[in-house]
């Protein structure tokens, strides 16, 4: 289950990194540090947004290394760099110890981070800073019962409730040539552990399900952008109700259905997203059916396009998919 709290300061690796300094160790720590420190008190309105951070995934699992890399905007001679957190945008921030250049590595835990990384350079007044980073944990099973329950299918109609588009904003990419080049193949492995079917038997299922001539999906507010390969097109939607689906094992599913209103041509008239939630709640990844038939569209069950975020990688993917 996502949890979206704004914070770092509690980030285990800073947490053990402190346990190991005594009191006075933090109260001596060098002038630089300490000038540091003074200054980042400062508003962010006074320090320059002249950083950007790489390397941030869209969430994290419990546990998961976490590397980030801090870049200049316009290069700079000498100075120097230090990290800095905070529980809440309404607090203080914190200089984070151990972390003095311009890779930042740490571990998640259950407590979600805003971060900043600075570059004080060597004359007064001349540090520049990034925007606040998000580090978003979703550990996707840890679940109460209730919750599990309705992820695997097997929930009340009355808590269902309506999501808008918002649920799936985001830069999103098929998984589908992941699957082609092999890279899923450790998943596969993984379910034949406990499934009821081979790995080759699952890739073969998944290569159905996933199939996709789509790579690509952009969502922002009302507007849905397909690329297929160098051609792309677009719509706006609206919300055209839910229906809820019984399948062949029992449990039961919710496809969130929204209507084209304008746009391309070639854009579909439907689509229709399911994602295991059924009330609203961002997404993490989710299963994409489109066609110009809303009715003939609720009957697919065999071909389901499914989608994360873009700019995970392979590893990435995999980690995530393992977590399910």
């Amino acid at each position: 289950m996502k949890k979206t709290i704004k914070g770092f300061g509690l980030l285990l690796l800073v947490l053990v990194l402190a346990a190991c300094q005594s009191t006075d160790e933090t109260n001596t720590g060098s002038a630089t540090e300490q000038r540091a420190h003074s200054e980042s008190e400062k508003s962010d309105q006074e320090v320059p947004k002249g950083v950007l951070i790489e390397g941030l995934a869209a969430h994290y699992h419990t546990g998961d290394k976490i590397e980030l890399t801090a870049f200049l905007k316009e290069e700079a001679e000498g100075g120097h760099w230090l990290w800095y957190s905070r529980a809440s945008s309404s607090d203080e921030w914190e200089m984070i110890s151990g972390q003095e250049s311009a890779g930042f590595t740490g571990k998640a835990t259950s407590e979600v981070a805003e971060i900043k990384a600075v570059f004080y350079g060597e004359g007064k007044g001349s540090e520049v800073q990034s925007a606040p980073a998000e580090i978003v944990i979703d550990d996707h099973h840890v679940h109460d019962e209730a919750t599990t329950q309705i992820y695997d299918g097997y929930f009340e109609d009355e808590q269902v409730a309506d999501r808008g588009l918002s649920d799936w904003e985001g830069d999103w990419q098929s998984v589908y040539p992941y699957l082609v080049s092999g890279d899923l193949d450790e998943v596969f492995a993984h379910k034949a552990e406990t499934g009821d079917m081979t790995a080759e038997e699952y890739k073969q299922y998944y290569t159905t399900g996933y199939k996709t001539n789509i790579d690509r999906v952009l969502i922002k507010d009302e507007s849905v952008t397909f690329f297929d390969g160098k051609e792309e097109y677009s719509g706006e939607y609206a919300s055209d109700g839910y229906e809820i689906l019984t399948y062949e094992k029992g449990n039961r599913g919710v496809r969130f259905i929204f209507k084209k209103t304008a746009g391309s041509e070639q854009a579909p008239a439907f689509i229709q997203f399911s994602d295991h939630h059924i009330y609203p709640v961002k997404s993490s990844h989710f299963h994409l059916y489109w066609g110009e038939d809303r009715k003939e569209l609720l009957e697919e069950v065999t071909h389901w396009p499914t989608y994360y975020p873009s700019n995970l990688d392979a590893e990435g993917l995999v980690r995530d998919m393992l977590a399910h």
